[in-house]
């Protein structure tokens, strides 16, 4: 290497380094396990071009070349395993898109056994093998999070971005350790300076994740996107997030599904906590939700007492069955909150969870939300607190008694109601 060249990348290392240093210290104060995964990934990143530019050579000249190679070769694959991983997490492909997850979970399966098959080639076609698994996964990671975005994730599109900045590096240093023809100063400085971008889109989009409310622009409009004390969406940002929801589920022809819950006996709990107290509560049980749903599915107050949540994907019809289980189940567990005189009072919410399936038609957005709420209310009766509406007998039943099968074309989605929703705030 020229002295130019060591230059160029060992600042590009030092600048991944950077992002590396600045992940540690949100993991150690954030102590979240994405954070943990994001750092991870951008430290194995950091190695990855720190292996691949030459820089080993340079700073160790005995070194021996075949455990040099070995590294080369492994690296990549070992970097899409973690990727695929942690990107599957921060795009929610669970809760989302069944070909999402099912592609980035066996990508990430199938790399360290690629680049092991690696290996057992000639020399001379290891490391170009090598090169080809990571920029088709590459690909792959550019393809499922432009999907991510058109299925309605705002976020993913700095992640097209990241994943765009990706390919021309990932090319590029493998041919840089290839060797195999000497590129020119002004294209190894593009190489590198995709990389390090690369790296710093992704780390911005991890922080972002983490932080969602960094994007709510301080405006006058401002109180009426937000809950004041949840900070979830209020009723009015609700109704236009499933507006625009429903619009795109129409064209993907998906399934989705709305998540009511509301929390009964109010007035017991505010006589008993007062009002921080019962704010308290409310912020509890908003977190509560949105970490059952996941970050990339909205959650609101659409009034008071009544909280929802629009899953815009879900894998299959069966699914609604666990998400209602799951949502009940954490809700009911007993919440910390301050009482009058500033102690601590465990309190456990008296909630009921309505769980409507969404079909890629045209109902109405003020119809599939009061069904929502009129499940939530009846299911405050059933022994599971979940209810939705059985496909085969169109009755509201308990989720773990439904009959989830596929529904005939046409079939209404509703719940027989007589009466208004109250307090719904649209």
């Amino acid at each position: 290497m020229s002295p130019v060249e060591v230059v160029i990348w060992s600042m590009a290392t030092g600048a991944i380094g950077t992002v590396v240093l600045l992940g540690l210290a949100e993991v150690a104060f954030g102590r979240t396990v994405a954070g943990l995964q994001g750092t991870a990934y951008h430290a194995l990143a950091l190695l990855f071009v720190f292996l691949l530019s030459g820089l080993p050579r340079e700073i160790w000249p005995g070194l021996d070349e075949r455990w040099l190679r070995v590294m080369q070769v492994m690296i990549g694959p070992i970097c899409n395993t973690l990727g695929n991983y942690w990107v599957r997490g921060w795009l929610g492909a669970h809760y989302r898109d069944s070909l999402m997850e099912a592609g980035l979970r066996w990508a990430g399966w199938v790399s360290p056994f690629a680049g092991l098959a690696c290996l057992l080639l000639p020399w001379p076609q290891q490391l170009p093998a090598a090169g080809a698994i990571c920029l088709l996964n590459a690909a792959l990671l550019f393809w499922l999070t432009t999907r991510g975005f058109l299925l309605g994730d705002r976020m993913a599109a700095g992640m097209v971005v990241g994943s765009g900045f990706a390919l021309p590096a990932i090319l590029g240093l493998y041919g840089v350790a290839l060797r195999l023809w000497e590129l020119p100063i002004g294209v190894q400085v593009l190489i590198a300076l995709c990389a390090v971008l690369c790296t710093c889109c992704v780390s911005v989009m991890v922080w972002l994740r983490a932080h969602p409310h960094v994007l709510s622009r301080p405006d006058p409009e401002s109180s009426l996107r937000h809950d004041p004390v949840t900070k979830l969406y209020s009723g009015i940002a609700l109704v236009q997030k499933m507006i625009k929801a429903q619009r795109r589920r129409r064209r993907t022809r998906r399934d989705g599904a709305i998540v009511a819950v509301i929390v009964f006996d109010l007035d017991r709990i505010a006589e008993q906590l007062g009002p921080n107290g019962l704010n308290e509560l409310f912020i509890a049980v908003g977190n509560r939700i949105q970490r059952q749903v996941g970050v990339v599915n909205p959650v609101g107050r659409y009034w008071d007492r009544c909280f929802v949540s629009l899953v815009e994907t879900i894998p299959s019809p069966s699914w609604l069955r666990t998400l209602g289980l799951r949502v009940s189940s954490n809700l009911r567990r007993p919440i910390e909150v301050s009482g009058p005189n500033g102690t601590r009072v465990s309190v456990r919410p008296d909630i009921g969870v309505g769980v409507v399936h969404l079909l890629p038609g045209h109902t109405a957005v003020e119809d599939i939300l009061h069904d929502a709420q009129r499940l939530a209310e009846a299911a405050r009766g059933m022994r599971s607190r979940a209810a939705t509406l059985d496909l085969a007998t169109g009755e509201v039943v308990a989720v773990e008694e439904a009959n989830l099968g596929p529904r005939r074309r046409g079939q209404a989605n509703h719940v027989p109601h007589s009466t208004p929703a109250r307090g719904a705030a649209v």
